[in-house]
Formats: structure tokens, sequence, C-alpha cells
């Protein structure tokens, strides 16, 4: 009996050990998101990497960017697989691949996540061998432009972006981190003098070109610890432009992977992609998004069609509501909104759907109309039949 009871004991602590996976949510349309599994390592040491893929309409090939998730709390097999909607969205805009793998031990990848203790460099080194595997799949796919790689990381993403960018990978271009580090709150261990070394052993060896963003408010690295990390690499010799930026919210820490977050990185990513002969511009329609159009000025309410007096009051609201946003309209007056967070342009029709006989369409998304006046929505529909 008793050795009925241990087994039934075990059997019980092994299911709380295998990751329990949330419902997948539904795939990014306009990004064309797919999840792949990339080999990491050879033989019987080779695992797979559960990998998310963005790209652009088209064939390609086209310049790539393969960004490094953070370590959240806890068990990495328990950790969801990262999206980085918001960094994915500006690169796909501008024409990029984009590739985010998680690395052994992360999601449904293969493996166990090696924890370095307070070896927190050689932690960087292993993990960007996860890197390598990626990068080794992306330039034998027909769609990618080898030679035009930006290699980004978020906390334990960014040290092991840094890690990898010591290696000078052929294709690499740039380097960006986004809050990197580790830290190891172990008794007896000093990661901060640990984090400062590994960053100088990585300058050594480090000929690509980086920048580094890192906020007033960060919860895991302060600003005196950040500017001695930075000192140490470049003192190395290494090329790292340090942009050290206020607080951000309530902990700059997560600043990329929001969209409030893009007006502090784009602008100095953009300057150093100009340097180097990438794209900056915006040329990428998504699959689901609506061109801008000339029928009003955005802030022009007295132009929205259909609405009372309340409605058009909602709709000045809208103009003050953070980014992403999209507001929607139905001819029989209804409205609908929403904002931040992911596809809102779904949500805007399905509330405005909710109050309405008739069909919603969107009228502004972000900082652009998109509405098409009845008449001319007409003349095209007939134009398509003939």
């Amino acid at each position: 009996m008793k050795k009925q009871v241990s087994i039934a004991l075990l059997v019980a602590f092994c299911m709380c050990l295998v990751p329990a996976f949330s419902a997948e949510l539904p795939r990014n349309k306009g990004l064309r998101e797919e999840v792949v599994m990339i080999p990491s390592g050879t033989g019987m040491f080779s695992v797979n990497l559960e990998t998310t893929i963005y790209k652009p309409p088209g064939d390609g090939p086209f310049p790539l960017l393969i960004m490094n998730h953070g370590k959240a709390a806890g068990i990495p097999a328990f950790q969801l697989r990262d999206r980085g909607i918001s960094i994915s969205n500006e690169f796909v805009h501008r024409g990029y691949a984009v590739i985010i793998p998680m690395r052994k031990g992360f999601s449904r990848s293969g493996g166990l996540y090696v924890d370095g203790g307070c070896n927190i460099g050689g932690n960087g080194d292993a993990q960007a061998d996860d890197v390598q595997a990626a990068l080794d799949y992306a330039i034998q796919q027909p769609w990618v432009d080898k030679d035009n790689v930006i290699i980004m990381g978020q906390s334990h993403g960014g040290l092991t972006t840094m890690a990898f960018g010591a290696r000078n990978p052929p294709h690499v271009r740039a380097l960006l981190n986004f809050a990197g580090g580790l830290r190891y709150d172990m008794l007896g261990c000093g990661w901060k003098p640990a984090l400062i070394d590994a960053f100088e052993r990585y300058g050594k060896t480090t000929h690509i070109p980086s920048l580094w963003f890192y906020g007033e408010n960060d919860s895991y690295f302060n600003p005196e610890l950040v500017r001695k990390m930075h000192e140490a690499y470049i003192r190395s010799g290494a090329d790292a432009k340090l942009i050290a930026y206020g607080p951000f919210k309530n902990d700059s820490h997560g600043m990329s992977g929001s969209r409030d977050g893009v007006a502090i990185w784009w602008p100095e990513t953009e300057a150093l992609l100009k340097r180097l002969g990438l794209p900056t511009e915006k040329t990428v329609v998504l699959a689901d998004e609506l061109p801008k159009t000339d029928f009003a000025k955005l802030e022009n309410s007295a132009a929205v069609p259909y609405l009372n007096q309340k409605n058009r009051e909602h709709y000045e609201a809208f103009l003050k509501l953070a980014l992403p946003r999209a507001f929607a309209i139905s001819s029989s007056g209804a409205t609908g909104w929403a904002w931040t967070g992911e596809n809102t342009t779904e949500r805007a029709l399905q509330q405005c759907q909710k109050n309405s006989k008739d069909a919603c369409r969107l009228y502004a998304i972000d900082r652009s109309v998109v509405w098409i006046d009845d008449k001319q929505n007409e003349s095209d529909k007939s134009a398509a039949l003939h």
C-alpha cells in the first residue's frame, strides 16, 4: 500500500513539472505570423527550438531581425512563447523579416535551461549557441537577405545578444541591447561585478556596433551599474552608444515591449540603420491594414459621417487615447473603439457591431483616417466587377 501511495505521489509531482500552456493566441495575420521548430545542436545533443517568424508580403529577400527574449520569474518551461509584437511591427513595416527563437528549456523548446549560477558571462555564452542556430537556419531561407542581419535582445536576451556579438558572426550588422543583463540574487554571489566582467570580456572581441537602451527606473539594473557595464565594454575597445533615458512608466525594464517605447528607441535605431545603409522608411502595408485616405483630417470630428453629437464626443475622446487604437462606425450611427494591446481593429469592429444592425467599418486607425466614403466605395466595387 505504501509503495502504491509513493508511486501516486511521484506521478503527481512529475505532472506538476509538465509545462502548463495556455490556449494558443490567434496568429497575427498582418505580420503573417508562423511558428516553426528549428534545430539547435548536433547529433544526440540536438533539440528543436520553438520559433516565431514574421514576414512582410512578398518573397523577399528581406533584411532580418533576430530577437532574443528575456527570462520571466519561475520555471523557464512555463514561460509563454515570446511574440515581440511591438518591435516586430516597426521592423516589418520597414520591410524586415523577424525571427524570435525560444532558447533551450523555454516554452515548447527542447532541452534544459542552463543556469550558470554566478557565472553570468558563461550563461550568456551558452544562450548564444541558440542564437547561432537561429542565424544558421535563417541564412538558408530564400526569403532572408543574409548580408543584412540585426540581433536584438531584451533583459536576459540583451545579455545573450551581446554574448553572441562577441563572436563577430558573419552577416550581422548591428546589435540592439534593451536593458540587457542577468540578476542573480543568491547568497555569496556578487552578481553585479560578475555582470560588469561579462560585458568587459564581450567587448574585447566585438567589432559590431551596438545601441544600449536603459531607463532610469529599471527595477533590475540601476543607472550606476549600467554606467559601469558600458564603461567596461567600451574600455575593451567595442563600439557601443548608451541611451540612458529617464523614467518610463512604472518600470523601464519593459520599455521595449510597449508601443509607447517606440518614441524612445526608434530615432537612435533609425540613425544607426541609416549609417549602415539599411532600410528605415515605412514602405510596407501589412496584410490586415487599411491604407490612409484623404477623406478628412484625423482631428476633424465634424467630418465623421453618421454620428450624432454624443458619438461625435466619443470620437473626440478616442483621439486622446494611447496607440495602438482604432475607431469604427456604421451607417446607423453606431460606434466602437479599442486601444492598446493587440487586434485593436477587430475589437473596435466587434464593439461597434454589437450596437448596429448595419455593417460596421473602420474610420480611423492610430493617427490615420482610413475611411472611404460610400460613393467611392461603390465605385471601387463596380470597377472590381468589371
